[in-house]
């Protein structure tokens, strides 16, 4: 037992210490009540410090895990790039919380500054990490496997048999087997020292590196690719131009030359129901739309596009998002000279598909007219005098309703201005509401009078649309070679162990032992299993040996 140091000694005063450590007497000086001087770091050592902590595997899983949580509002609130519809329907519905999630730029969450430090880390991580492991599993496969240990007793399922087998002869017969196995030998007198499982650490890598390729797959499939959404009404065709989009997303190296050149047209579409007698709801059992695309120089081809089952044409994906019903409405002045003809799409509000539209007369009117309603394609009376829709089915009885305005459109502003939603700040309601005159109800095929002789409207016919999200992405074939090779990797870095083994031959013994490097619960079976095969080769040999 060390003795009690004398009240003369020096204590120190370092809290971490002991209470009794006394500080090495320094020759010649005084050392009573002198502070311990800790060596400083450099802003090159700070840097080193930094740069191990920013590349150690703890912070690399660490920010997996945060860009794993950052991601998690892009699947809870509608995205710009993939919906803005709904962005602004939320928008409409919580202006409250749209506010404060639009501040925290939660409608875009991919491309948030803050995302994109946790994604960026990560890579930088994951590259400090792949690049000094790869170097050092590379010099372990080029080495050596270690030197037979003294005492194998002391490893995992050691086994002792004794042999007759002369002891060259035994170990090279186990060299053999082992080598049978797979695993990498060298030989070291009277034993035999093998390994193997590094295949372990190579599926890690492998793990490592392809998740960095996806990074930067998902990195150049954002940057260069584009998301845009387009409501095309049968009959009308679209031709892949940026001015053709209702809406695009465009990555930040997006050009106009990464439109390919095609043309999609809608010529029908079919919807399918079933009535839930429960309830009195129906619900959609499957919807078809059948198109036709050509491409430069080329014909009319025919196609289908189904939810979840899009349509590739011109390099890109194209996806149905929703449908409904465009009437076709005419507007004529009072000479009867058409001002305004065209098919509107009636935006659903509900499952009978009860929609709601928007008709602008900018020009050919004594005043700007607009025309904002309701379409019912299976129209049903309520008690109050307001309508609904039975179902989502047109029977040929469709009815639409409208409220007229007079007034500035907003047009001539030069400001773009959303053609499905209708300001009527500044502009007087003339029919519909508390204007004092009926609604507009037109039946297919009927025409009606506009208030104050301003001419007439006209419900000509019934189209089908289709709302379709088109994206392109340069890199889906890269992003499921990585996927497979993240996969690959993990399963190999899991399941594959990672042991050595030695056989040792002494005082006509013959000794087996192992040693796992990382878990391996297996390893005494294994090594069990090496001494049985290894003494049922050295029977055989025995018996050829015999006269």
């Amino acid at each position: 037992m060390a003795s009690k140091p004398r009240s003369s000694e020096p204590r120190s005063s370092d809290p971490l210490r002991p209470d009794d450590h006394v500080d090495a007497e320094v020759t010649g000086t005084d050392v009573t009540g002198t502070d311990v001087t800790q060596p400083r770091l450099g802003p090159a050592g700070y840097i080193r410090f930094f740069w191990r902590q920013l590349t150690s595997m703890r912070t690399a899983l660490l920010l997996l895990l945060l860009l794993a949580l950052a991601a998690v509002p892009g699947s809870l609130v509608p995205q710009t790039t993939s919906d803005p519809n709904g962005v602004i329907q939320f928008q409409q519905r919580d202006p409250e919380t749209y506010r404060v999630l639009d501040a925290l730029g939660l409608f875009s969450t991919f491309s948030t500054p803050w995302f994109s430090a946790i994604y960026l880390l990560l890579f930088v991580s994951l590259v400090g990490c792949i690049v000094p492991r790869t170097k050092h599993h590379w010099d372990a496969m080029r080495a050596r496997p270690p030197k037979t240990p003294a005492r194998l007793e002391r490893l995992v399922g050691f086994v002792s048999e004794p042999t007759n087998v002369e002891a060259g002869v035994a170990i090279d017969a186990a060299a053999a087997l082992l080598k049978r196995q797979g695993y990498r030998i060298e030989r070291y007198g009277d034993s035999v020292s093998a390994e193997r499982g590094y295949l372990r650490e190579t599926g890690n890598l492998v793990f490592h590196t392809a998740l960095v390729g996806m990074l930067i797959t998902v990195g150049i499939g954002g940057g260069f690719g584009y998301t845009g959404q387009r409501v095309i009404v049968q009959g009308e065709p679209f031709t892949n131009v940026l001015s053709a989009y209702d809406s695009i997303v465009k990555g930040r190296f997006f050009t106009e030359s990464a439109l390919e050149p095609y043309s999609l047209r809608l010529d029908d579409f079919e919807g399918h129901y079933e009535l839930d007698a429960s309830t009195g709801q129906w619900h959609p059992t499957d919807f078809d739309a059948s198109v036709s695309t050509r491409e430069p120089g080329g014909d009319w081809t025919a196609g289908s596009i189904k939810v979840n089952s899009p349509l590739t044409v011109g390099g890109t994906d194209v996806y149905l998002l929703g449908n409904g019903y465009a009437p076709v409405i005419t507007v004529r002045d009072p000479d009867g000279v058409a001002v305004f003809s065209g098919a509107v799409p009636f935006l659903p509000l509900d499952g009978n598909l009860r929609s709601r539209g928007v008709v602008k007369v900018p020009d050919g009117l004594d005043q700007q007219v607009a025309l904002q309603g309701f379409f019912y394609p299976d129209p049903v009376q309520m008690s109050d005098g307001t309508y609904t829709s039975f179902s989502p089915t047109d029977h040929g009885e469709s009815l639409v309703t409208l409220f007229v305005y007079a007034g500035d459109l907003g047009l001539d502003a030069g400001v773009g201005v959303n053609a499905y939603v209708l300001d009527i700040d500044g502009m007087t309601q003339l029919a519909g509401g508390d204007s004092g005159v009926a609604a507009l109800q037109l039946a297919e095929g009927q025409t009606v009078d506009l208030p104050d002789g301003l001419g007439t409207i006209e419900y000509e016919g019934l189209r089908r649309f289709v709302s379709l999200d088109i994206h392109h992405d340069p890199t889906p074939g890269w992003a499921l070679l990585f996927a497979a090779l993240i996969l690959g990797g993990l399963l190999v870095s899991l399941f594959v162990p990672r042991r050595r083994v030695w056989v040792k031959a002494v005082g006509g013994r013959l000794e087996y032992a192992g040693l796992a490097r990382g878990e391996d619960p297996t390893l005494e079976a294994a090594v069990a299993d090496i001494a049985r095969r290894h003494r049922a080769v050295l029977g055989e040999a025995d018996r050829r040996m015999e006269p």
